[in-house]
């Protein structure tokens, strides 16, 4: 980095609240791949996070701030495991 240059900025937190399974509030959203009553599917600093429940209903969403708030009734949060990328060499060669 040169004379000047300001430092990339950091990913914003990652941090879960769920208050009474009703109200979730999630920082360091990324992104929102894809939302109905029932699942929402984020992108986060931490990886992708699946949300389930009833009547979810996104209340407010800033991607600039990085912040989500959902509502309805919550019954589970996931992680979902990224897979490695591998070369074409690794894909051919597996045992």
């Amino acid at each position: 980095m040169s004379i000047g240059e300001k430092a990339p900025a950091p990913p914003p937190a990652h941090r879960i609240v769920l208050s009474d399974r009703q109200h979730l509030a999630v920082s360091g959203v990324e992104g929102v791949e894809s939302f109905d009553e029932a699942t929402i599917v984020l992108t986060t600093s931490e990886g992708s996070l699946i949300v389930r429940g009833e009547g979810l209903h996104i209340e407010k969403l800033s991607l600039d701030g990085g912040d989500l708030l959902v509502e309805g009734t919550v019954e589970s949060l996931t992680y979902e495991e990224e897979e490695p990328h591998q070369s074409l060499f690794g894909r051919l060669f597996r045992g």
